[in-house]
């Protein structure tokens, strides 16, 4: 018995119930569609839970979470919806098509439409699931996903949208085609973003520029903190004060900005800090200053091998000593100087695989930059700053002790008339 069959038979017991023939037609509608509503509702909620009881099932007895992300995107909930969809679709447009023969055809259309949306949702909602199950893959998490799964939305989006026009207008698919061909520069500037957005995806995929979780600096958009999450329009950074900056996925091609990718992977990060030593501070020293720095003990063996040749050759010159500026010498700057590298090469937590120096720069208003330039083995924010800190809190009290001041700025004080 076909949904015809049920209307003839209802509209004759509605007669023999004394219904005039004008009201009929009416309330024959009315009660078909009050009860495929009725019945649309209780086969909704029986494939509901058939569906996701089976889907629960499945997830319960294997080991792979790709069924518990399934449901977690709610993929059960929305298969549900095809069957009540498919239910209407065979009921409703009979029941109307004698009242109207137009409001049957336009509920025709609506249902095809309503189906292509919750397949278009569902495939939606798998591909989440894919993205989400692929990023727990070692070799995948940290790679841009989320970008992927935008265009390739899009695109369904796309054709969805053109096919629901289809359906509801009943002209065919050519017809639209041709109109956003027409569109085409305007769909360009529309999606402008969205299009330098994808090609900087796969830019920065192919060449590996950024990843999630790398950590990178960018102070023209002020970001400076780990990449949260790289997607076909901005990519996430959240900062080390816990704020959150989007930046146009684009602008990672086209502006400058600073991965620290290399340092987190390398084997220490770079300390490079100088000290300012007083220029008037530094001189040469004297036979009796050289035997105190010689109770050093990490710059002893250097002052004996060094005090050794610069005799020979000032022997062999026959260089008059009565003015420490003749020949070969010591000076205070350069004993601290090995005395630096000495103290950082056996530091524990300077990594002396690396560049382990103490190099002199150019001289400044301030005066002589003595530069530390090493790696530091703990590459943790926190650590990193101790380790530093320690470092430069032991040579500044050792300075003192090779007759060296630093820099600092006087206070300028009132002059009293």
């Amino acid at each position: 018995m076909n949904a015809l069959d049920i209307k003839s038979r209802l509209g004759d017991f509605l007669i023999e119930k004394g219904i005039s023939s004008p009201w009929v037609e009416y309330a024959t509608v009315l009660l078909l569609l009050l009860f495929t509503l009725i019945f649309g509702t209780i086969v909704f909620w029986i494939s509901r839970r058939i569906i996701i009881g089976l889907f629960h099932r499945v997830s319960l007895k294997t080991k792979n979470t790709f069924d518990d992300l399934l449901l977690k995107y709610r993929v059960p909930k929305m298969l549900s919806y095809l069957p009540v969809i498919y239910l209407f679709y065979e009921l409703i447009p009979p029941i109307i098509i004698d009242f109207s023969e137009t409001l049957a055809s336009l509920a025709e259309n609506i249902f095809e439409a309503l189906t292509i949306v919750v397949i278009i949702a569902i495939i939606r909602a798998v591909l989440k699931s894919i993205s989400h199950y692929l990023k727990t893959v070692p070799a995948l998490k940290d790679k841009p996903l989320d970008s992927y799964i935008q265009v390739i939305m899009i695109f369904l989006w796309f054709v969805g949208g053109i096919l629901i026009l289809s359906v509801l207008t009943g002209r065919e698919i050519g017809t639209f085609l041709t109109a956003l061909g027409a569109l085409s520069a305007v769909l360009l500037f529309v999606f402008k973003d969205t299009i330098l957005g994808f090609v900087a995806s796969v830019q920065i995929t192919v060449n590996d520029t950024v990843r999630i979780g790398d950590w990178i600096s960018m102070p023209n958009n002020h970001a400076d903190g780990d990449v949260i999450s790289i997607s076909l329009s901005t990519v996430q950074v959240q900062n080390f004060d816990k704020t959150i900056t989007s930046i146009p996925t684009y602008k990672l091609i086209s502006d400058p900005f600073i991965n620290w990718r290399g340092m987190s992977e390398s084997a220490g990060r770079r300390i490079k800090r100088s000290i300012l030593i007083k220029i008037s501070s530094i001189r040469f020293l004297s036979p009796e200053e050289i035997s105190e720095l010689e109770k050093i003990e990490r710059v002893a063996p250097f002052i004996a091998q060094r005090k050794a040749e610069i005799e020979a050759s000032n022997h062999e010159k026959k260089v008059n000593k009565t003015l420490l500026i003749n020949g070969r010498n010591f000076t205070n700057l350069g004993l601290f100087r090995h005395y630096t590298e000495a103290y950082l090469m056996e530091h524990p937590m300077v990594n002396t695989e690396m560049t382990v120096m103490c190099r002199q720069l150019a001289p400044t208003a301030q005066g002589i930059p003595l530069e530390v330039y090493v790696f530091s083995r703990d590459k943790e924010w926190k650590n990193y700053e101790h380790i530093s800190a320690d470092l430069f809190d032991h040579l500044l009290s050792a300075t003192p002790y090779f007759k060296l001041e630093c820099f600092e700025l006087s206070p300028i004080l009132p002059q009293v008339n």
